[in-house]
């Protein structure tokens, strides 16, 4: 029995590798476009497919999975997604044939799906209830750690290697997980057949609802911004330093995990409505004043903080209205946010072409006042610790 009064730092981050890795998988061929479509013998835009089809996978499998493996023992359910990961991966390193590399990435998309729907409850059951924030917390790191550093090493890689090398490192790296997570993370069992709510149920806990809609909302306006980032800032002349705004708003978005991680379990929803405030604010500088460097630094700085955390206060407030669904739900927002990031780019593709992207701004406030509302009315059904702290003073009564 692993000991829950403490933070196990190790296991915490195989799962926060195995979040790297499905990030790494999903972004690797965008900045690889011009290599693999000379491999492969097709167009860039339809080697761009490859990274919709694992979106895609993604998002038709993440319930599906989860629902089917919700029995399981929950290292062998984490061992199978990164088993896919590996697989996958491995079978994108040697295949010459376009749609046999299709079909290679929809699988690892659904694996992607399976281990975002597992990562965030895993977490929680490794540590105390009064831990369980900073512990998805660090579980989640991975992800802005792919995005901000792992995206342009990995280019920068398979650029100096070949494509073809850069995935099979991936491949590499997902062996050494598994040897991690057989090591390092502690096994628990499914959930019981006693137990088990339908996806139906679930989506009818209080709470649960709330946290979807403001994951669709915030990360709508989210993508709206960072799909078309470069357009935006071409309006003031900084379309030569994307890479600069970027990584400013990577380090801001790290620096935003670890204020996440000090807040979470003590203030979840103020930590939200604040995120939600100072993101709307943002935009209000940006529709007013975004014609200025200055306020377009300041600007992406505290976009960055603000959504750096974003994952872990809406995966928390979830999993603590789903209580002991919460896999259930998590793969709920594997899905909800996938068709944010859709309905982001849909949504800024036809505000460009029609408006502008001064119009920008201003849907994105919408958006994030809808999120507000939604926040302010759950009041007394979402984005409160209350199965945590519920869960605390039980144990303190033993």
């Amino acid at each position: 029995m692993s000991d829950t009064s403490r933070l196990p730092v190790s296991g915490l981050l195989a799962l926060a590798m195995t979040g790297f890795i499905a990030i790494m998988t999903e972004t690797l061929p965008a900045g690889l476009l011009p290599q693999i479509s000379s491999g492969l013998g097709v167009s860039a835009s339809m080697t761009g497919q490859m990274v919709t089809l694992y979106a895609l996978g993604s998002l038709v499998a993440a319930i599906p999975l989860t629902v089917a493996t919700r029995g399981w023992r929950r290292r062998r359910a984490l061992l199978a997604s990164v088993l896919g990961f590996l697989l996958f991966n491995t079978l994108t390193t040697f295949s010459t044939d376009y749609s046999l590399t299709l079909v290679a990435r929809f699988f690892a998309g659904a694996s992607a799906g399976l281990a975002w729907g597992l990562i965030a409850g895993y977490a929680r059951r490794m540590v105390e209830p009064a831990l369980q924030g900073k512990a998805m917390t660090l579980a989640m790191i991975g992800t802005p750690l792919a995005l901000s550093l792992g995206v342009p090493l990995g280019t920068w890689f398979g650029s100096l290697v070949g494509w073809r090398t850069a995935f099979g490192l991936m491949s590499a790296m997902t062996l050494l997980l598994t040897v991690w997570i057989l090591l390092k993370v502690p096994d628990f069992p499914g959930e019981s057949r006693q137990k088990q709510r339908s996806l139906y149920q679930v989506w009818q806990l209080p709470g649960v609802r709330s946290v979807l809609w403001v994951i669709f909302t915030w990360i709508t306006a989210h993508n709206i911004l960072y799909t078309y980032i470069v357009p935006f800032l071409a309006r003031s002349g900084l379309a030569g330093q994307v890479d600069k705004m970027l990584l400013l708003f990577g380090l801001s978005a790290m620096l935003g995990i670890g204020l996440t991680g000090w807040l979470v379990d003590r203030w979840l929803r103020r930590t939200v409505l604040s995120s939600l405030v100072l993101f709307a604010l943002t935009c209000l500088a940006f529709g007013g004043l975004g014609a200025s460097a200055s306020v377009l630094y300041l600007g992406i700085f505290v976009w960055g903080l603000t959504f750096g955390g974003a994952a872990t206060l809406l995966q928390t407030a979830s999993a603590d209205a789903a209580g002991d669904s919460a896999d259930i739900a998590q793969s709920m927002i594997v899905v909800a946010w996938n068709l944010a990031i859709a309905g982001g780019g849909i949504a800024g593709g036809v505000l460009l072409k029609t408006q502008g992207v001064s119009s920008f701004p201003w849907v994105m406030l919408l958006l994030l006042v809808l999120s507000l509302a939604i926040v302010l009315r759950a009041k007394n059904n979402g984005f409160t610790p209350g199965s945590r702290m519920a869960e605390s003073t039980e144990k303190a009564d033993c």
